[in-house]
């Protein structure tokens, strides 16, 4: 999630769609005790599941607390994977970037993102039918989804210096380090203090290395 930076109090609706997922899929997990076929459903459809309820609570929550549309805007980027299958399925509503297997792909609407809050009061089912940045990929080695913030690195000192390393590559695909979990965390604080670089944007990044 990445909340938009024209919107009001953008925090808040970027947190607010984690919290809901988190629940969302906590409540998945808890049915399948119950025998509730969610886990049976392909990849795609229980993609279609999660965002049908997301979409439901963002509405009811935008009524009931009479939140205006600039309060609204958030991108998403959302992955649902079969690691034993080594099966996924990625969502981008709005601006992201993934990188599948080394492959990296960038979505960017050109600073206007089609955020999910613009689209409350439409039929689910129809806006759903109309999102294009979706992939599915199989074969799954080392999967990542982050916001557009993984553009934005700058030097932060006059003499910052790249070398061979590109910021985006050494966060996505290099695996030093591989062995912390805070390993993304690390690579970051490389990058300031020892390139000079570092991101200008607001960045967040999941990275699943299957080893």
């Amino acid at each position: 999630m990445d909340g938009c930076t024209m919107g009001k109090d953008s925090y808040f609706i970027a947190t607010l769609i984690g919290k809901l997922l988190r629940k969302i899929v906590k409540a998945k997990n808890y049915e399948e005790f119950y025998q509730l076929p969610f886990l049976e459903l392909s990849l795609e459809e229980q993609l279609k599941v999660i965002l049908k309820e997301l979409f439901e609570s963002l509405k009811n929550i935008k009524n009931e607390l009479l939140l205006e549309k600039n309060e609204m805007l958030s991108t998403l980027t959302i992955l649902i994977a079969n690691l034993k299958d080594e099966q996924g399925v990625i969502l981008v509503i709005g601006d992201g970037v993934i990188c599948i297997n080394g492959a990296i792909t960038e979505f960017d609407q050109d600073n206007k993102p089609d955020y999910v809050g613009y689209h409350l009061s439409e039929n689910f089912e129809e806006w759903y039918d109309k999102q294009q940045q979706k992939i599915k990929f199989s074969g799954i080695k080392d999967i990542s989804v982050a916001t557009d913030g993984i553009m934005s690195f700058k030097s932060i000192e006059q003499k910052a210096n790249l070398g061979d390393i590109d910021p985006v590559q050494y966060m996505l695909n290099d695996t030093s380090k591989i062995e912390h979990e805070e390993m993304l965390n690390m690579k970051l604080k490389f990058l300031e203090h020892n390139i000079g670089v570092k991101p200008t944007d607001d960045l967040a990044i999941i990275r699943i290395i299957k080893t």
